[in-house]
């Protein structure tokens, strides 16, 4: 099979397009600065700095939400045993979710996104652990949590 022309079985390899019309964009496999980036979405952020600031705030809130997930207790002692483990898979399964969504936007190579990421995990575990403070700074959060601490 012939390689010189980039045509496999039909699949133009080209990059001058993708067959809906849309052109292929270059993606950084290497990390880099700038607020010209694709994060989660087709165009997203874009070449606007306004954008890029609301993607790198997303991001900081994915992460802390992940930490305050992992922290979090929600149940009370007594629901029904059912309930409070219906609601404790919904959290895991929320959490887990987050953690992927925030793993996604980390590999858009960006150095600010992962920058935001690390910090949202931070502060994050800062407020929602208690380790600082002796205690919780966040609502609901406190020594016992409802879900066991991400492994990898």
């Amino acid at each position: 099979m012939a390689m010189g022309g980039m045509n496999m079985g039909g699949m133009n390899m080209s990059g001058a397009g993708d067959g809906g019309g849309h052109q292929m964009g270059y993606t950084h496999m290497t990390f880099f600065w700038g607020k010209n980036s694709e994060i989660l979405f087709r165009g997203w952020p874009g070449t606007r700095g306004g954008m890029y600031a609301l993607a790198l705030i997303v991001v900081f809130l994915l992460a802390f939400l992940v930490e305050w997930l992992s922290h979090c207790r929600l149940t009370r002692a007594g629901w029904p045993r059912a309930a409070s483990g219906l609601l404790r898979t919904a959290m895991h399964a929320v959490r887990v979710g987050l953690a992927y969504l925030l793993m996604l936007a980390v590999m858009s190579f960006n150095v600010g996104v992962l920058i935001v990421a690390i910090a949202g995990h931070a502060v994050g575990f800062l407020l929602c652990s208690g380790v600082a403070l002796g205690r919780s700074g966040v609502p609901g959060c406190g020594d016992i949590s409802d879900l066991p601490p991400m492994k990898c």
